[in-house]
């Protein structure tokens, strides 16, 4: 049916692949039958709805394929029929010449509908596929996208797609900077400063916020300062907003759309029925189905889903902004030559500006600051926004998602942001000091808050991506108050309730953060008073975990904590002579060390095998000190 010579049968064809693959385990039987270079010469087709269901069809492919579909397409030559789609789409843009024949909808614009499926493939496999990205760089691609950038005021899903595509194309490919000249940079500020306040218009502002950033490099030192404000007030802008709130009122905003266009069809039709005249009118009684058709005032409200489709943007933009901020927070520290532009003159005064404060919500930049401007800039590095975003969603906005079918899907959307959030604090934690945390009290207070999401439900949390990013928080937090001798807020019991239930995760990251979270806590205790019981039943975790741990990386760890909380102390030294911890080491050595030889090349990358061995190492040196221990005379 692709082949024939109908453009109606090339399309429904198309559509019906399309709609297929959109399952998975459909999409082995597609490649064999070489679907990709069956699709790819239709993007090139003479009729306008074929190139437009025909992109679709290899979209949707891309997407649901993964990485290694991605790189069957690549391989099969789909970015030589793309990259000529999207430039004569390009070219076209401007003309807009479309022809009545290839038209059925008026107000259907072939051109953009073509352009944005084309630029969604176009971004699936760039993500996926060094390959098409060295194809965008050498083809100029980035002229022809930028160029579909321009309709932002008109046209903003197509923004929306072509900025999901730069920030993609952008990142970590220095091969594109030089062609970001004035020009091209200039459309991006243009979007950016976009007034529309939106939701979908948040999300366009929040993506090419990130493919600045990505761009950094390219901006002018004397308007690196600004460039860095901006993108700050943006990020506040997303966060700012309650996604609990928008999904109750985008939900009653539906029920009401939906109610006035049921109540307005009701009336149409009465006004119909009782439109029948009289025979010696010697006029036809009007047909039903064209009075509706034409008069229709459901025409003129929003397009279906239009609420559903305004929260997802929302959640989509907040959790691109926190994922920009744990960029930007791992990004290479600025030159001397960046700082002074940063901490000079009006520049500086807008930074503080726009900078986070008690009661104006706004962020503080999380970048990797110097000294001399930590004190200027950063009076409270962890934003207020960005802890509210790590609370649990709202239990109504969650049951209003529950019960509506096409609302579900938000549910794992707003926990992905929860998550992000965790992340963006963790990644915060790890650059800043004390004062620019906000003191002592603020990070007890902190501590505070990260137990209560961990032990304020009835069940423990068993979501494996909660668990990592609440851990990998509380980990970083608690060895920055560790190392400032602040006191830490967590029970002995709750952090042993912690661990034993993460160390059950089927993910190795949740297990590595809650034996380094008790190996801590550990070496606190072991600093006071009264605290041999508690380290006894650290200890004797610490060491089933060492001795039956599936994974050398976490065992390693456990190895590590024991190190830590029996290096010193009285309480620590009675703690291990009870649980027998050196002959339990001395018996346990050599098992570890034929576990590395077995295990160690096969299973695990050259950086683990270099922790593993400072692991072993200090393995010997541990067992080493705690014989000294045992010969000291009382």
């Amino acid at each position: 049916q692709l082949q024939h010579p109908s453009a109606e049968v090339r399309e429904y064809a198309c559509a019906s692949i399309s709609k297929l693959l959109q399952q998975k385990h459909v999409i082995p039987a597609f490649l064999q039958r070489d679907v990709v270079r069956c699709l790819g010469p239709l993007l090139m087709d003479h009729s306008l709805a074929v190139r437009e269901t025909a992109a679709g069809a290899l979209r949707n492919l891309s997407a649901c394929g993964g990485f290694e579909v991605c790189d069957d397409m690549v391989t099969n030559d789909i970015m030589t029929p793309l990259v000529a789609l999207l430039k004569e789409c390009s070219a076209g843009l401007d003309a807009n010449q479309l022809s009545p024949k290839k038209c059925r909808e008026v107000n259907k614009n072939y051109v953009e509908d073509i352009a944005n499926e084309a630029i969604n493939l176009l971004w699936n496999i760039c993500e996926c596929n060094n390959t098409a990205v060295y194809i965008f760089n050498k083809e100029g691609c980035l002229e022809a996208v930028l160029h579909y950038m321009k309709r932002f005021s008109t046209n903003v899903d197509l923004a929306i797609s072509v900025a999901n595509c730069l920030q993609a194309v952008t990142e970590d490919n220095p091969d594109l900077l030089s062609s970001f000249n004035a020009s091209a940079q200039q459309v991006l500020e243009t979007v950016m400063m976009c007034p529309e306040s939106t939701m979908k218009h948040i999300l366009l502002r929040t993506l090419i916020a990130g493919t600045i950033w990505n761009i950094k490099d390219t901006i002018p030192p004397g308007s690196l300062g600004s460039m860095v404000n901006a993108i700050l007030k943006i990020f506040s802008e997303s966060l700012a907003i309650d996604a609990g709130e928008t999904i109750i009122r985008m939900n009653e905003a539906e029920k009401s759309r939906l109610k006035l266009a049921t109540e307005t069809e009701e009336n149409m039709s009465d006004v119909v029925d009782n439109c029948v005249l009289s025979e010696d009118d010697n006029m036809e009684e009007i047909p039903k189905g064209r009075l509706r058709r034409e008069n229709d005032v459901s025409d003129l409200l929003p397009s279906d889903k239009w609420e559903l489709k305004e929260v997802t943007a929302l959640l989509t933009a907040q959790q691109t902004a926190l994922e920009i901020i744990v960029n930007m927070c791992c990004s290479e520290d600025p030159s001397d030559d960046e700082w002074e532009e940063l901490s000079s003159g009006d520049e500086s005064d807008l930074f503080m500006e726009n900078s986070y404060n008690e009661g104006s919500g706004l962020l503080m930049t999380p970048l990797c600051l110097s000294d001399e401007v930590h004190s200027a800039f950063l009076n409270n590095l962890i934003p207020k926004k960005i802890l509210e975003k790590t609370a649990f969603p709202n239990s109504v906005a969650l049951d209003i998602c529950m019960q509506n079918p096409s609302w579900k899907p938000l549910i794992k959307k707003l926990k992905a942001v929860q998550c992000r959030a965790l992340t963006c604090l963790h990644s915060i934690l790890l650059v800043s000091d004390v004062d620019c945390l906000g003191g002592p009290s603020a990070l007890q207070s902190l501590a505070q808050h990260l137990s209560q999401l961990v032990f304020s439900k009835t069940e423990f949390p068993t979501d494996t991506e909660f668990l990592e990013a609440i851990t990998s928080a509380l980990r970083a937090l608690l060895q920055t108050m560790a190392s400032k001798n602040i006191s830490q807020c967590m029970t002995p019991e709750q952090l042993l309730a912690l661990c034993e239930a993460g160390i059950h995760s089927s993910n190795a990251s949740v297990r590595v953060n809650v034996v380094s979270i008790l190996g801590i806590s550990g070496s606190v205790l072991a600093k006071g008073q009264d605290t041999a019981e508690t380290l006894k039943m650290i200890g004797k975790f610490l060491l089933e975990v060492a001795m039956k741990e599936s994974s050398l990386v976490v065992a390693g760890e456990a190895l590590d904590a024991l190190f830590d909380v029996f290096a010193d102390g009285e309480e620590a030294e009675k703690a291990a002579v009870q649980i027998k911890l050196l002959p339990t080491l001395k018996e346990f050595q050599p098992v570890f060390r034929m576990r590395m030889r077995k295990e160690g090349k096969r299973q695990y990358s050259t950086d683990q095998l270099c922790v593993l061995d400072n692991v072993k190492m200090n393995l010997r040196r541990f067992i080493a000190y705690q014989e000294t221990l045992g010969k000291t005379p009382a």
